[in-house]
């Protein structure tokens, strides 16, 4: 019996890119955790074609090769294996990998990798629940927030009508006084 294919988490987790909105994997790192050929891979792929829709796998464009390699920080030199566009795979075309590639190596790296894609769909599930959470309280306290200043504003007419109440505006008095020569002073 086969020795059981350690892959470290980390190391399929740094090879998962998000790509035209879909976490993916590039065909060279699926190639080398397979342990086979990059071209191997891709022939496999080529003769089973119609086990591999868009939303399974699809070709990198120029412009989006350039990007993930300057995003990742890829040398011209790390660059060397790519002598054409790579294909890259979502969750589901890994897993129909495994239907094309029957070793079994090929099998126990992809139930490793598929575990890690749910990992991390299961983690941006709760951010996301969590996320949620955060726009509702906010909400909330804007609500409440509304509320004290109108209630603020509200208290303010009532202080300024008890201040009138108690100081009301003096009425001009008339002057009294002595009256010096029959004319009044004032």
């Amino acid at each position: 019996m086969n020795e059981s294919i350690a892959i470290a988490d980390e190391t399929v987790i740094d090879k998962i890119y998000t790509i035209r909105g879909k976490k993916v994997m590039l065909d060279r790192d699926l190639a080398l955790m397979y342990g086979v050929e990059t071209r191997r891979l891709n022939e496999q792929v080529k003769r089973n074609a119609k086990r591999f829709p868009i939303d399974f796998m699809f070709q990198l464009t120029e412009s989006e090769l350039e990007n993930w390699m300057s995003q990742n920080a890829i040398s011209n030199k790390e660059k060397m294996g790519l002598r054409k566009l790579p294909n890259v795979f979502t969750e589901q075309g890994v897993a129909m990998l495994s239907s094309v590639l029957n070793s079994e190596t090929a099998i126990e790296v992809n139930i490793q990798i598929i575990r890690i894609f749910t990992r991390i769909r299961e983690i941006l599930s709760t951010h996301k629940d969590i996320l949620v959470k955060m726009e509702q309280l906010e909400k909330n306290i804007l609500k409440q927030d509304k509320k004290a200043k109108k209630h603020e504003e509200e208290i303010q007419l009532i202080f300024n009508a008890l201040k009138q109440l108690l100081n009301p505006p003096q009425e001009p008095r008339k002057p009294i006084g002595f009256r010096m020569g029959g004319k009044k002073t004032e």
